[in-house]
């Protein structure tokens, strides 16, 4: 059966209240080549009354503390970019769906509503493979929000922000905001701060935009029971003399040789794994600053290694690249690199995570309770990528979805996954 999302309304949500004008300053991540596209994800909601309404509401209050986000990132001919705080909102659409939550199975693989019926595109876009187009545009939004209300109570909100005005943590931050401001607290428990002047800014030069290939990716998704996860930290505590692994770093571990399994059986292939990992926490930055404070950590080895090694040996890979990362990122701070640490290579010997986890949408309430599912969308078929989520509720567990290999390796990398030994 065929179901139908029908926009309401659609424009610009301005600042409740004036707000200040003038250029800002990116933080130097912010004004990175590669980190101005459009980073699409859907939050979801079981319940909600006129949901719409109230974050549209709430959104305007928000955007007088966090005024940049109502501007326009420009990048004049020969200039760095930077923000315009022109006050002309972020885009927003109300939709209504013909249809509960339910009918379409809560929106879970293979989605029976077509992605732009349910996250905003720009003027520059009709669909998603234009995303891409939005690093070499002139001028672009910060962030936009799509509200659609299903029958039976439940809601979707499908937001895209641009990684140039914020990391994942930072736009958690304007969200939540958002979601306590709609709950009607007079403002948002954090104060945000801007503050990109005083954030390390090195001479090094970013690294040239690099090669786009078509890596033709196939989606898997599959759910990592607690239980599981727990077997395997314990293993690692056993094998580390009582050090402890996080979630994240047991299931990458995991996927990487699931991965690897499926694709080589040449034993000398070199390949890599890449994530970013925050680094607030080592540059001492302010609680509010909701710009981008991240770092890449990479992983390189070879196929042969991460196919015979145990898992908690992978992990140990894992555990020294961070900590080499803690060292760099003060080295970078301090314009010790001659050459870019965040310049990126994508093929189908690399794969990059990411974690969601920990990101702060999961506890975003708008007065109805946090969402049930949020993740982002992976649409892309020149990043091997894999992304760790909050399994949907009620499931007690971590969510994987991915989309980091070709139809050819897609059955054998199911079948490493899903042997839970």
């Amino acid at each position: 059966m065929r179901f139908t999302v029908t926009k309401a309304s659609e424009g610009y949500v301005r600042p409740a209240e004036p707000t200040p004008a003038g250029s800002l300053t990116l933080d130097w991540i912010g004004r990175y080549p590669t980190h101005r596209g459009l980073v699409d994800s859907l939050h979801i909601f079981e319940h909600g009354k006129e949901p719409a309404k109230v974050i549209r509401e709430a959104l305007a209050k928000a955007l007088v503390p966090y005024y940049p986000l109502a501007g326009r990132i420009v990048q004049p001919e020969g200039c760095d970019p930077r923000v315009e705080c022109t006050g002309e909102g972020i885009w927003f659409v109300e939709a209504s769906a013909d249809c509960s939550l339910a009918d379409v199975n809560h929106l879970e693989r293979p989605l029976m509503l077509a992605h732009e019926d349910l996250v905003p595109y720009t003027e520059l876009e009709t669909s998603p493979a234009d995303t891409i187009m939005m690093i070499q545009v002139s001028s672009f939004v910060p962030f936009l929000l799509y509200v659609t209300e299903f029958a039976c109570g439940g809601f979707v909100v499908g937001l895209r922000f641009n990684h140039a005005s914020a990391d994942g943590m930072g736009s958690a931050q304007f969200i939540y905001a958002v979601g306590e401001l709609a709950r009607g607290l007079p403002e948002p428990t954090v104060k945000p701060v801007w503050d990109r002047d005083s954030y390390p800014n090195p001479k090094v030069k970013p690294a040239p935009l690099p090669d786009l290939p078509k890596l033709a990716l196939e989606y898997s998704e599959l759910n990592f029971p607690a239980h599981y996860i727990n077997q395997l930290k314990n293993q690692y505590l056993e094998h580390a003399n009582g050090r402890w692994c996080s979630t994240f770093d047991i299931i990458i571990a995991k996927v990487w040789q699931c991965r690897t399994r499926a694709v080589y059986s040449d034993p000398d292939v070199n390949i890599r794994m890449c994530f970013f990992a925050s680094t607030r926490h080592i540059l001492k930055v302010n609680k509010g600053y909701y710009g981008n404070s991240i770092f890449p950590v990479k992983v390189s080895t070879t196929s042969g290694k991460i196919m015979s090694s145990p898992v908690v040996e992978i992990v140990d890979l894992i555990k020294k690249a961070k900590d080499q990362m803690a060292v760099d990122v003060l080295k970078w701070a301090n314009d010790e690199f001659e050459s870019d640490p965040f310049s990126m290579t994508f093929n189908y010997e690399t794969i990059y995570v990411s974690d969601w986890t920990k990101l702060g949408f999961s506890e975003v309430d708008y007065g109805w309770g946090i969402p049930m599912y949020c993740g982002p969308f992976t649409n892309n078929d020149y990043i091997a990528s894999c992304i760790l989520l909050k399994a949907p509720a009620p499931f007690q567990g971590t969510r994987l979805i991915a989309r980091c290999v070709s139809s050819e390796h897609a059955d054998a990398f199911s079948e490493q996954l899903n042997r839970f030994d």
